[in-house]
């Protein structure tokens, strides 16, 4: 059965720093890369980072040197440490197989708050 639970966001004041996290299923997670997108409002869900089952990792330019994903095998489990937070970065957070689109199941995101 798939699933996918992010966890992790919250309220933050910008500079602060969050790090979210998401269980996967062992068919999602062992068999693709995976990523993280995030959807704020009234925009397009936008990808974020993903990294590669050998551990190559890849940035939006938006969170380049600010963002590291991360993944666990032990756990099944990725990351997302998001540090220098911006109002920028307001949204909703999920994770998926790197590649997702619209047709694939999401789980119910996580939300993340920037704000003094």
């Amino acid at each position: 059965q798939v699933h996918l639970v992010e966890s992790g966001g919250g309220l933050v004041q910008p500079g602060g720093s969050l790090r979210l996290s998401c269980a996967a299923s062992g068919s999602i997670f062992r068999n693709n890369g995976m990523g993280w997108y995030r959807q704020a409002p009234g925009k397009q869900r936008e990808f974020v980072a993903s990294i590669s089952s050998g551990g190559f990792t890849y940035y939006s330019d938006s969170v380049k040197g600010r963002f590291t994903i991360l993944r666990d095998y032990a756990k099944n489990s990725v990351y997302l440490q998001m540090n220098s937070l911006i109002a920028e970065d307001t949204a909703v957070y999920y994770c998926n197989k790197r590649y997702a689109d619209v047709r694939d199941y999401w789980g119910q995101g996580t939300q993340v708050t920037v704000s003094s």
